[in-house]
This record gives C-alpha cells, structure tokens and sequence, in this order.
C-alpha cells in the first residue's frame, strides 16, 4: 500500500500545503491518480520561498504532515517537495554523444542518459547546483527536432536542454528541514514546473502558454512553446505587497489590511460602487474612519498591474509578449483576489483564465481550488515518473538532486538517535 500513495509537498511562504493521492484503477483497469487528502496550514519560517528559521519551518511542515495522515489514515513516509526563491538561474546547454555500437545500431536509453550528462556539464557557479535537466529536443545524425530518440538508428546523438540551477545552500536547508520532520524526499521540483503540470495540458504546451503561480512573496512563471520549457522565471513581488501597499495607503496594521484586501478587496476599481464605504473597526481596526471600497481597488490594482508589466518584460524577452495562443493560466491564492484575471488580460494583451487541476479524481473541494495547484501538480509530477518506469525515456527521470538528496539523507539519519 504505500508503494500506492504520492504525496505532494509544497513550501510556501504563508501557507504549506500537503496533497496526498493514491494510486487506483480506472473503469478500464488503468492506473490513475486518486486524491485522498489536502490540508493546509499557516507557513513559518520560510521567506521568500527560502528556509530562513528552520525551527519553526520543521513545526509547520510536521503540522501539516500530521494532519494529512489524519485525514488519510495513511503514514506519509515520503513526499515530492517545491522549491522556488528568486535565486533560481535558468541557462541553454547543448550535448554531444558518439553513440554505442549495438548490435541493432539503435539509441537506446542509457545513450540517452549520457546525451543528457553531456549537457550537464556547464559552467556552474560554485555556490549553485542543478535542479533540473529538462531536454527540450534531440538531434540523430543532423535530423533535428526529435523528441524521443528511443529505439532509432544513428551514430551521433545531441540534446538542446534547459539547465535550471538553485543555491546549493537553499537545496541544503530544505532537505535538512524536511529531514528533520522524519519525512523521505523523493525529489526537488521545481515549482513552476510541478504547477504547470496541473493546470496545463499536453495540447496546450505544444500551442504556446504561460503558466504565472501568484504566492505570498514571489510570482512563478514558466512558458511552454512546442511542448518545451521556452522560458521560466522567479519574480520576488507577490500577494503580500498588495496588503503592504493597502496598509501604508489605509495607514492601518497588516492585519486589517489582509482582511480588506480579503473581504472586500477587488483589482478592477470600476466593479466596484463609487459611493460603497466601510469602516475600518470592521476589520479590528480601532480607527472609525470611513474608507472608499474604489480607492482600496485603486490601489490593488496598480500594484497588479505593476506586477503583470514585469511579466510582459520577461515575454519581451523571449519575443513572445502578447503572443501566446493559449494565453496565460493564473494560479496561487493570490488568485482569490477578483479582477487580476481582467487586469493580467488588459496588460498581458492575453487571453487569461484561472488555472485549476485537472487529470486528477478527487471528492474534496479543495483540490479544485487553484491555491493547491501546486501540490496536486507534485503528486501527478511522481504519479507520471512511476507510470513512466519501465516504458522508455521520459525527462520527468531527469533527477537533479539526487545526489545531493543522499548524502544529507545519511548525514541527517546518523544524528537522530
């Protein structure tokens, strides 16, 4: 039984978030993925998607995983982390290979893999490890654009891949804070990628999509083009500069501006009633002062827009802004917040829509909620790397971190007692 179960972990900055799923057969007797639980908890010690008090990340992340064993009634043992932060570094590498003399003369699996440590080997700062190596086409003997050269004939096999790198000392102090919790780290993945692996479908990769996970204190994004990564970025400004901007405009605590921008909060001001008042008492404020619902939208919304014009840099970048077939598909729970949808499609000249699971069974709401796009897209990350053994070359086998995984894994196991 627990070779059935898939846990997703996601460390955020406000929230962590554990989905658990289960392996089960469909009416056709093919293995799908059943969600059994989702809980959420208050994040701490985590900043900016970084361990910055790795006590008190421990408590909130052993929270969570009590929780969701309760919930399930099934021992977590292990679990597919998120890791983001704005240190991530994102680089091309190209790979080439001579490839083995089989006796069949075809590319098998392990050229495959040697193509693809071949583009590993990158100038990488000594401060930083790889992540991932995600291979977006391969090239046999001058034919370019394949994308699975298993099982054909050639001498000469390349790879074009995009190599994502992170701090070393980030991956080494969430792997030290989860071990610390007693929970198994199957793998890092990266954040964006385990999101788009939700709310994304092949069809859409292959057309050109954005995928943007709004957070408490940073904004992901990836963009997809013919099925491969085209570009992904980390941008350190997310839903908590919104409660900041509202607080320093309403001159009211964090608090009472979080439960605004909440409860009343809109990002598009003409939705909202010019004349529609409220007092800040309402919200724990022991101010009465009387405040304009608009001018609270005003200022939410020029804080999204601002956030949605250095997403359109970045597009700028890679010469695709305003020119995205599918659009873009938001998530996080910043998402919550009515209006970004509209504004991101003013700014983005996008179509845009919320992204919500999908490819998953469940009967709990939660997983439909676009704020656990992430752990679900974690749980179907190790669903697709387990349906994929045994059946041929996948880049979701790519694992960056393996490595480095064991060695705190014996280290952090020698000292509990």
């Amino acid at each position: 039984m627990a070779e059935e179960i898939i846990t997703g972990l996601d460390v955020g900055s406000s929230m962590i978030r554990v989905v658990v799923g289960q392996i089960v057969p469909d009416d056709q007797g093919k293995p799908q993925l059943h969600i059994t639980g989702a809980v959420a908890v208050p994040s701490q010690g985590v900043h900016k998607g970084a361990i910055s008090s790795m006590e008190d990340a421990v408590s909130s992340i052993s929270k969570a995983l009590e929780r969701a064993e309760r919930m399930t009634g099934t021992a977590v043992n292990g679990a597919w982390v998120s890791i983001a932060g704005h240190n991530i570094f994102v680089q091309e590498s190209h790979g080439v290979i001579g490839v083995s003399t089989h006796a069949d003369a075809e590319i098998r699996e392990e050229d495959v893999e040697r193509v693809i440590e071949a583009a590993r080997t990158v100038a990488t700062p000594s401060n930083y490890e790889i992540l991932h190596v995600v291979p977006k086409s391969f090239t046999v003997d001058g034919q370019h654009g394949i994308k699975d050269p298993v099982g054909m004939s050639g001498v000469r096999l390349e790879v074009d891949a995009v190599i994502i790198q992170t701090l070393s000392s980030q991956i080494k102090n969430i792997t030290k804070t989860i071990y610390r919790t007693g929970l198994n780290i199957d793998d890092l993945v990266f954040t964006p990628l385990a999101t788009a692996e939700a709310v994304l479908t092949p069809r859409q990769k292959e057309l050109g999509a954005c995928v943007i996970d709004i957070g408490a204190a940073t904004t992901s994004m990836v963009v997809f083009e013919e099925g491969d990564i085209l570009h992904t970025a980390v941008l350190p400004v997310g839903g908590d500069h919104i409660t900041n901007d509202i607080a320093i405009g309403l001159r009211t605590s964090l608090e009472v501006a979080d439960r605004v921008k909440k409860e009343i909060g809109n990002a598009v001001p003409d939705d909202v009633d010019r004349k529609g008042q409220f007092q800040l008492s309402d919200f724990g404020s022991e101010e009465q002062e009387p405040v304009k619902q608009r001018f609270v939208a005003e200022i939410i919304e020029a804080r999204v827009e601002e956030l949605f014009e250095n997403i359109d840099d970045e597009l700028r970048k890679i010469d695709r802004s305003g020119m995205l077939p599918v659009g873009v598909i938001l998530t996080g729970s910043t998402m919550h917040l009515p209006g970004i949808a509209e504004v991101a499609k003013r700014v983005l000249r996008l179509p845009s829509t919320i992204g919500k699971p999908i490819g998953v069974s469940s009967v709990i709401d939660e997983v439909q909620d676009c704020a656990y796009a992430t752990a679900v897209g974690l749980t179907l990350w190790g669903f697709a790397i387990r349906s994929a053994h045994g059946k041929g070359f996948s880049f979701l086998n790519i694992k960056g971190v393996n490595q480095i995984a064991d060695q705190l894994r014996k280290w952090m196991k020698s000292l509990i007692p």
